[in-house]
């Protein structure tokens, strides 16, 4: 599979079409404007807008369907997901087109401008479909003879994993998958797969196993005694880019968590690597730094009163830096306005607890206003935390937090932000409980993310810092 090549014939496609298609609304609105233009083709080549139309808007369409993930999992594409992804993605980019270069033309009536829209749609979309449709069709014939392949892991070594093997490379119709081999969960004299795939090792090494082997996709089919290892394993594989599937209980068909796209593929329930969709983390980066820039701007006087507040309460710096943890385990520097005496943490590290006497009279009221936490809204600049999010956390404590609560490090794969899900509900935690209490809320949050989980959190911090709740 040259995924390179087939990136590059969907963006020269899609290319292809915004240009035929740009051209061919032009020459309509122009024969609109006059029926004899075609005799006179002079003036529409010396028209500037025609040859800035020919540059621009096929650059336009390519950077909005980049936007929306288009390019992804390109041998992955369904024919039916992508018409609905395609009307999406031409309706927001006319939308954009229209406000922008054609709102403002001379019209006769606002007739014109709703056959205008129309007639932009219909061509930007047909043009488009037609060719994507092409291609994705002819990759999912591939993929059904299976020409094109994923290399997917097994995980499981005894009856559920010689089941699942065997109805996938029986099916009537090839999923893809692509096998390379197997790895156990508990250790056996014998293991029913070995007649069938080779054995890669012990599922602790999967992160090794998975890059090693180029894996795209993982089943876990393991036994019902090993069902307590499911979330260990799916730990084990939060920083390998795959897709997770796992055979599905009697339950979990019942309940509609289930899904399939095929009637001929065996049926299990996928867990996806992507958390949002491209659009949306895009949309998030530049509402970080849209926000952090607005408030930075317009709350400079309570920056100014903050700062001079913490330098008149006690003696020290004005600002607090410590290192956290930040995405994929890196660490940064994080600020914040000084709200406890110097020297707070001399004999080590240490959780605030209410009636804390290490910190100042002046830090109780900025805490309370988590006016403390608006020098991150530079670190949010930076790129190192978004506004909302899992708070970041030392170290020291992530490794206790690890010992009861491994699944902790899931909440990695993502930035952490000024408030979160479990801030929103728990405020600062004093014990490491307190801590693993929150995570259950930043593991809701990691799982159901998207802008408008993000708003319902900023909402609910604003009113918490207006109310004085914070603690």
């Amino acid at each position: 599979m040259n995924r390179h090549l087939q990136v590059t014939k969907y963006a020269f496609f899609d290319w292809l079409s915004a240009l035929l298609a740009w051209m061919l609304f032009y020459l309509y609105r122009k024969l609109n404007e006059n029926p004899q233009i075609l005799n006179h083709l002079n003036e529409i080549y010396d028209d500037r807008k025609f040859w800035f139309g020919i540059i621009f808007i096929p650059l336009f369409w390519l950077f909005l369907y980049v936007m929306a993930g288009a390019y992804r999992r390109i041998y992955r594409k369904a024919r039916l997901k992508e018409l609905g992804q395609t009307i999406i993605s031409v309706l927001t980019g006319v939308i954009i087109l229209f406000f922008i270069l054609i709102l403002d033309d001379q019209v006769h009536g606002y007739s014109d401008y709703y056959e205008s829209f129309i007639v932009l749609f219909i061509l930007q979309f047909v043009l488009t479909y037609t060719f994507r449709l092409l291609l994705t069709s002819q990759t999912v014939r591939q993929v059904h003879k299976g020409k094109i392949g994923f290399n997917t892991i097994i995980i499981g070594s005894n009856g559920n994993a010689k089941s699942i093997y065997q109805s996938i490379i029986h099916q009537e119709i090839s999923s893809g998958n692509k096998f390379v081999g197997f790895v156990n969960v508990h250790d056996r004299k014998h293991f029913k797969m070995s007649k069938y795939l080779p054995y890669l090792g012990n599922y602790g090494e999967l992160n090794d196993i998975v890059k090693e082997k180029q894996a795209e996709e993982v089943i876990i089919a393991i036994e019902r005694s090993e069902k307590d290892t499911i979330q260990r394993i799916i730990i084990e594989l939060e920083e390998a880019n795959v897709i997770i599937k796992i055979i599905p209980l009697l339950q979990d068909i019942m309940f509609g968590t289930v899904k399939v796209s095929n009637v001929y593929h065996t049926p299990l329930i996928e867990i996806s690597p992507d958390l949002m969709p491209v659009w949306q983390q895009l949309l998030k980066r530049i509402l970080d730094v849209l926000a952090s820039s607005l408030v930075l701007i317009f709350l400079s006087p309570v920056y100014l009163f903050t700062a001079i507040g913490v330098k008149l309460s006690s003696p020290g710096p004005i600002l607090f830096k410590q290192e956290r943890v930040g995405q994929r385990g890196k660490p940064f520097s994080m600020y914040k306005f000084r709200s406890m005496f110097v020297d707070a943490e001399k004999n080590g590290p240490q959780l605030s607890t209410e009636n804390d006497p290490r910190i100042t009279p002046f830090g109780l009221i900025i805490r309370k206003y988590r006016l403390d936490e608006i020098p991150q809204f530079f670190t949010v600049l930076k790129g190192e935390m978004s506004l909302v999010g899992p708070r970041p956390e030392r170290q020291f404590y992530i490794d206790q937090i690890m010992e009861k609560a491994p699944h902790y490090r899931l909440l990695l794969k993502i930035k952490p932000g000024i408030t979160s899900w479990g801030q929103v509900k728990y405020g600062y935690a004093s014990t490491i409980d307190e801590m693993i209490d929150r995570l259950k809320y930043d593991l809701l949050y990691l799982e159901n993310m998207s802008l408008s989980m993000d708003f319902k959190i900023m909402i609910y911090t604003v009113l918490i810092v207006i109310q004085g709740r914070g603690k």
